[in-house]
């Protein structure tokens, strides 16, 4: 079984580079998964997702973020 602490570890660093200011809390790491929820400056929750590996592996991260951007764009947070 491959080892994939490295890929989950610079996968959330990348996310939660990707949406700062704003705060990326990080929850339920467990089995190459994990969930991430994207909070503003009040505390409140505005996006949750949980990722899997192939979510998150060969520059899939990307798209997760290119998504999660246009959501929070919708809500009119900027990341």
């Amino acid at each position: 079984m491959m080892n994939t602490q490295p890929q989950v570890q610079d996968a959330i660093s990348t996310l939660r580079n990707a949406f700062a200011p704003l705060a990326c809390h990080i929850q339920a790491v467990r089995n190459g998964c994990f969930s991430f929820t994207i909070v503003n400056e009040r505390g409140i929750a505005r996006h949750c997702e949980r990722l899997y590996p192939e979510q998150y592996a060969n520059g899939s991260l990307q798209q997760v973020i290119d998504r999660t951007r246009q959501t929070l764009a919708t809500k009119g947070l900027a990341a």
